[in-house]
């Protein structure tokens, strides 16, 4: 947390042009207090040997291994001076595993003199698979033994027992990052704490100067326990502040106050209602309505699995708040899910939808779906209906942003699949209010208690845990395609089946297929893998192949709006057998008839993807079937994935292990605020009591102390994790 000029000292100062440059370009690194919150990933024990059993696939790595063979191949070669090249293998161990490095041409001189068997070094490069095997290509190495005389004066000059590893890139290896440190370590004393004393005596902390000099310099591994004992509180506490301090402003707003009405709209939906709600519906029902009937905004997180009810809790909030005179918008990503949540409100109200119309209930209100595909009259009239307050409910997708859309008087918004939506949208439509109307967002995405208290902190949570009666088991299974291609073919006969049965079927790939193809097969190129399947083409050999005599049907993205709605009503009438689509179906598409589901090139989506997707399918009576296709081999982490979607159906647990692998930097969503996360050493999973600990702290303080009057320390530290993406970022609520 960079706090004095010490440590705003641009690196470029300290460490040259050139080093900082590549700091900046590839780490993010700018400043001297950047660099010291760049701490290692792990640590290796001089003498002591790494895990090459655990590597990760193209990801760039640093091992400290020992070497067991060198050999020199010479084979005929055209570009090569004399028509002859040379290829060095080298295979190093650690008693966990083996792997190979390859040097080619040229580069082999160096190597081939230095790596001799028995040699120990850090070997440092991205992993890939060739032939089947894991190899390094031309790693940068930095050797060990004592007597060796390297280049770069190799770990010796900085490293103690424990040689820290840092996270590296290509351009700037592990050492190289461990000497910068060394450099700018004595600036640590200028560091100004963020926590107050009070906090850290209490908890048994160290300084923060100490903190640091230990977690990059560490004597024992004890000094590691105690350096990240206090970083993680830091990252924790910093975090909860920040988010106390949205949470106190909101609790500042003023809001009008929406109570249903005894014998409303709600009263009446309600009565109509085919079926009772779960005790889940009732009691996040119950919590929401609580919220409504204060006098600041009711700032409320809904998160539930796949099918759990949620569109019928926001519905009912939505009639709520009609009830008390206010107009209530639902915010949905795509126009493919605006439309699907229109029709499923309408046909959920019937007659109630229909207020103003004859046949229509005296309690009904409008419920007007506003896109940008829509037709000039039709959008004229929504427009005039959400102006006018004869629209109670208005579903739309980014078109309900627009200046040109005026409500008579918002009273509560309702945004779906929250982590689709930037701060700007939220924040605009939030705008439309004459006061700050009610939020409540949504997401099928299951999110750990951690997660939520610390990407949404600044939103209360409500979980439906519990589906609704009458939904059916998914059986997921991996179908390993390039291992055993016979398994591919059944996984077809298995689709012709539920077709024959009646049922029908979703194909998913990918991407689209009429891309620049040489863009696609160069980035694939560059990643050493063919590129990705796609959507037109795995379309075109189904029906003439293994699905010929099915209706077979393509949706993506970039088609028209209407031909995409034109398609799902197909689908969803039973007319197309089976629906080879991109992840556009992934969230809210209810088709209770579709019972299997192919997923192409499966490694390619991320654990929680996968399980919105696999959620379309068992939406009925008859069991689900998804099937997980892949090419990768059985010990990837690729493949582990896989299996372990396919070996639960609960989407808490998946998440958990959708974090762990993608590790904890990445919960801050960097995708969405642009910037680096803030988050080093705090684990998010593991860190749960740190993190609620923090929370409690937090919020403690900012009640006593709002603008940190008493906490210069901590409020600099804020303002050197909320730039101003971050603060865009935490703005949500």
């Amino acid at each position: 947390m960079d706090l004095v000029p010490a440590l705003r000292e641009p690196l470029k100062k300290v460490l040259g042009p050139a080093t900082a440059k590549v700091m900046a370009e590839n780490l993010g690194l700018h400043t001297v207090g950047d660099l010291l919150h760049h701490y290692p990933r792990r640590y290796e024990e001089r003498g002591q040997l790494t895990h090459l059993a655990d590597l990760p696939m193209d990801e760039h790595v640093t091992v400290v291994a020992q070497v067991a063979d060198a050999r020199l191949h010479t084979f005929a070669s055209s570009r090569a001076p004399r028509g002859k090249g040379q290829r060095l293998e080298v295979t190093i161990t650690d008693g966990s595993g083996r792997l190979q490095l390859v040097f080619f041409g040229n580069g082999v001189h160096k190597p081939h003199k230095e790596l001799l068997p028995g040699t120990r070094a850090m070997f440092s490069g991205k992993v890939s698979v060739f032939n089947r095997r894991l190899q390094l290509a031309h790693p940068a190495y930095a050797l060990l033994d004592k007597d060796a005389e390297d280049g770069d004066g190799a770990a010796e000059s900085w490293a103690g027992s424990l040689i820290p590893i840092y996270p590296a890139t290509a351009k700037l290896e592990s050492w190289k990052i461990g000497k910068a440190v060394q450099t700018v370590l004595p600036s640590v004393q200028e560091a100004v704490d963020p926590l107050p004393g009070s906090l850290r005596e209490g908890r048994g902390l160290v300084e923060l100067p100490e903190a640091l000099v230990k977690i990059h310099r560490p004597a024992t591994k004890a000094d590691i326990a105690d350096a990240r004992a206090r970083l993680k509180w830091d990252e924790a506490f910093v975090l909860q502040v920040a988010l106390a301090r949205r949470r106190y402003a909101d609790t500042q707003l003023p809001a009008v106050p929406r109570r249903p009405l005894d014998d409303g709209l709600l009263t009446a939906f309600d009565a109509r209602l085919p079926f009772t709600l779960t005790e889940g519906q009732q009691r996040v029902s119950a919590e929401i309505f609580t919220d409504l009937a204060t006098s600041h905004p009711m700032h409320r997180l809904l998160q539930g699995e796949v099918g759990s009810g949620k569109t019928m809790v926001a519905l009912r909030a939505m009639l709520a708040v009609v009830d008390a005179g206010g107009q209530a918008a639902m915010l949905a990503p795509t126009e493919v899910l605006a439309q699907q949540h229109h029709r499923s409100v309408t046909e959920m109200m019937g007659e109630l939808a229909e207020g103003g119309m004859l046949g229509g209930s005296e309690h009904g209100t409008k419920v007007v779906l506003l896109t940008g595909s829509m037709g000039a009259a039709a959008r004229r009239q929504a427009l005039l209906d959400i102006v006018t307050g004869e629209a109670g409910i208005v579903i739309g997708t980014h078109a309900l942003i627009e200046d040109k859309v005026q409500f008579h008087d918002l009273g509560l918004v309702v945004v779906d699949e929250q982590h689709r939506f930037g701060v700007e949208q939220r924040d605009a439509l939030r705008g439309k209010g004459k006061q700050p109307p009610h939020l409540l967002v949504m997401t099928a995405t299951p999110i750990p208690r951690t997660v939520a208290m610390t990407v949404f902190g600044d939103l209360e949570t409500s979980v439906l845990d519990q589906l609704p009666a009458g939904r059916s088991p998914i059986a997921t299974h991996v179908v390993p395609a390039a291992d055993k291609p016979h398994f591919l073919a059944r996984a077809w006969e298995r689709v012709r089946e539920e077709a024959e049965n009646g049922h029908q079927a979703y194909v998913v790939c990918p991407r689209i297929g009429d891309e620049d193809e040489s863009a696609a097969e160069k980035k694939a190129a560059e990643a050493d893998r063919r590129p990705p399947l796609a959507v037109l083409d795995i379309a075109d050999q189904l029906a003439r192949g293994p699905l010929q005599g099915l209706k077979v049907e393509v949706l993506h993205g970039r088609m028209h709006p209407d031909d995409k709605d034109a398609v799902m009503r197909r689908f969803a009438a039973g007319e197309t057998d089976v629906l080879v689509a991109t992840t556009v179906i992934e969230v809210g598409v209810n088709v209770p008839n579709a019972t299997a589901m192919v997923i192409m090139d499966a490694d390619r989506f991320g654990v929680s993807q996968l399980h919105q997707l696999r959620g379309r399918v068992g939406r009925g009576s008859a069991p689900g079937l998804c099937l997980l296709v892949s090419e990768m081999p059985e010990a990837s982490p690729a493949r582990q994935r896989l299996g372990a979607v396919a070996s639960t159906l609960d989407g808490f647990e998946l998440s958990r292990i959708d974090l762990e692998q993608r590790r904890e930097g990445d919960v801050l969503g960097q995708a969405q605020s642009g910037a680096r996360t803030s988050l080093r050493v705090l684990e998010v999973i593991e860190d749960e009591e740190i993190i609620a600990e923090a929370r409690e702290e937090a919020s403690a303080l900012v009640a006593a102390d709002p603008e940190l009057e008493r906490l210069p320390g901590l409020r600099t530290a804020l303002e050197a994790l909320l730039d101003e993406e971050r603060e865009q970022y935490l703005e949500k609520g």
